[in-house]
């Protein structure tokens, strides 16, 4: 950010807390830019033994992540999670649990993932390249973004059924 979105002056760069952040240097305006995390909702939608998985476009062909979307204003993470599976799969879900928060630096993001059961047939939402459905015995998740949250649900279903994590 390069202006100040209240008066419009150039903001600078000076010392908070220990931190480098943009201030406006104006004495009648406060505003500071403080570049907190954006919130961010992921479901592990499970649908006859299988997960769901998404690759958005522009991602790269193998990359593939659970279907997830920014908390928009006024919402609760619940009914974000339930609207975001709505419009990227077009098939409503219940939502079974919360699997926890993730901290996602790389995009400087917070997601809140739940584990929802999906009802109904998919189809493809405008902002989805492709998608898959996996038997869970064969997921593979990665150790960064959504795939956090992915391993954690797994360990905890192994868990509840018997099987050591």
């Amino acid at each position: 950010m390069k202006f100040c979105p209240q008066c419009g002056n150039d903001l600078v760069s000076v010392e908070i807390d220990g931190k480098p952040r943009q201030k406006c240097p104006s004495l009648s305006c406060d505003y500071v830019f403080w570049n907190n995390p954006t919130p961010v909702v992921a479901a592990i939608v499970e649908m006859d033994d299988a997960v769901v998985l998404i690759r958005n476009k522009g991602w790269p062909e193998k990359l593939f992540g659970l279907p997830s979307g920014f908390l928009e204003q006024g919402e609760t993470p619940e009914h974000g999670i339930l609207r975001e599976v709505k419009e990227e799969l077009g098939i409503e879900g219940s939502i079974e649990d919360f699997v926890g928060y993730y901290s996602f630096f790389e995009q400087n993001q917070l997601i809140l993932a739940f584990h929802v059961k999906g009802q109904g047939e998919i189809t493809m939402g405008d902002e989805l390249a492709e998608i898959k459905l996996v038997h869970i015995e064969r997921l593979r998740p990665k150790p960064f973004g959504t795939g956090l949250a992915l391993l954690d649900w797994l360990k905890r279903r192994k868990g509840r059924h018997g099987v050591s994590p």
